[in-house]
């Protein structure tokens, strides 16, 4: 199901969170919880994964993340101001240590000029640590690999929360 590459990297995440005692949570919107489901299909992630949120539409952004209605209309659900709220309401709604929260357009459609068919924000909040970001524009040729590509960046902006 996922790419070597993405398993590696959930094994590393879940041993890395084992032996700091931290808990882990996902919010995710264009890769549709493959994020949760890469950590999950390492054995012993129940030790480390605490929950994950998959919130695909707007209101779910607003209902169980608390990323303000406005905000999206303002700016839209593909923008770092909206990543940075979903991690933090991630944090915030759940019992974890450490989050990573995606948005953006996986295609074929749904693209515009300004925020391109691979445009993925990304972005990670630990407790006592602050917010880190990442804006992306994977180039891959299928909605699939936009997807994994995605995934993979945020399996490695959790691991490098770690330290």
């Amino acid at each position: 199901m996922f790419s070597l590459e993405i398993v590696t990297l959930a094994r590393l995440l879940v041993d890395e969170a084992r032996e700091r005692s931290l808990r882990i949570v996902t919010a995710e919107s264009c890769t549709g919880g493959l994020v949760a489901g890469a950590i999950c299909s390492v054995s012993g992630a129940s030790d480390v994964f605490e929950r994950g949120f998959v919130t695909y539409s707007n209101r779910a952004k607003q209902e169980l993340l608390g990323v303000p209605g406005d905000l999206i209309a303002d700016l839209g659900a593909v923008s770092e101001p909206v990543a940075r709220m979903m991690a933090e309401g991630a944090l915030e709604n759940s019992n974890a240590h450490i989050s990573v929260a995606i948005t953006g357009v996986a295609g074929p459609g749904g693209g515009t000029p300004m925020k391109p068919v691979g445009t993925v924000h990304i972005a990670t909040a630990r407790s006592n640590h602050g917010l880190m970001h990442r804006h992306e524009l994977f180039e891959e040729d299928t909605r699939e690999g936009i997807q994994l590509a995605a995934v993979q960046a945020a399996l490695q902006m959790l691991r490098d929360r770690m330290t």
